[in-house]
């Protein structure tokens, strides 16, 4: 199966001790991967890593089987994310903002299309500077679309979202992976977003990726996601007590 994303002993320890420490995975073309890991785990760390924000002190990250090092340009290109927060400018409007962006990646982008994926075509003369917080994030996922990305980095997707909101994420996630067989990476704290919509599944825990399982083989052995989760954590503390 073809790797999408290879993270090799990613290791970046920050002045405060926090960070992440030998991370490894790989996510296969078409597939939606979650990691799952309390606030302060190192979730945003390696995504920011990943995206090339910030650099890592040891390891390496390679998109396509390229290692982005070497072919940065390229292999960014290859990537679309949302990282926190989205970034936008409110005063203008969305139609603009799609716009723009599209012409800093020099592509030339379907903004109906773009924006019927996410469910914000109708809002498209609109200014989001008044958006809710779910149309502000979808927003954000529709500017990630920009350039076809074969990777879709989503940071906390669901975090501040109503249940509506919230769900309106998942399902333009699961529409994007059916329609153009994307692979996503998707952070995120609740254990119940990641079992709706991931194949597989990293718990990260303090920096460190203690535990890796596809979805079919938690659901065989456990009730649900979540006691899969609170049974790694309980194991990797009685192993450091």
């Amino acid at each position: 199966m073809e790797d999408m994303l290879q993270v090799e002993g990613v290791t970046k320890i920050f002045k405060n001790k926090r960070g992440v420490k030998d991370i490894t995975f790989n996510i296969h073309k078409g597939e939606v991967y979650g990691l799952l890991g309390p606030n302060g785990a190192g979730k945003t760390t390696l995504m920011k890593i990943i995206t090339g924000l910030i650099k890592a002190k040891y390891g390496r990250v390679m998109i396509s089987g390229k290692d982005i090092e070497n072919y940065h340009e390229r292999s960014l290109s290859e990537i679309g994310s949302l990282i926190e927060t989205p970034s936008f400018i409110g005063y203008i409007s969305v139609e603009k903002n799609i716009e723009m962006v599209s012409k800093y990646y020099k592509t030339q982008e379907s903004v109906d299309e773009i924006l019927s994926l996410v469910g914000l075509l109708r809002y498209k003369k609109e200014k989001p500077e008044k958006f809710s917080l779910g149309m502000k994030q979808k927003l954000g996922i529709a500017l990630c679309l920009i350039g076809d990305p074969k990777l879709i980095i989503l940071d906390e997707p669901a975090n501040g979202l109503d249940i509506e909101g919230i769900v309106e994420v998942r399902e333009i996630i699961l529409r994007l992976k059916e329609k153009k067989d994307t692979s996503f990476l998707i952070s995120s704290h609740l254990s119940s977003e990641i079992e709706k919509i991931c194949t597989r599944v990293g718990i990260i825990y303090e920096g460190k990726l203690i535990s890796q399982c596809d979805m079919d083989t938690i659901h065989e052995n456990f009730p649900d996601l979540e006691e899969y989760f609170l049974s790694i954590i309980r194991s990797v503390s009685r192993c450091e007590g």
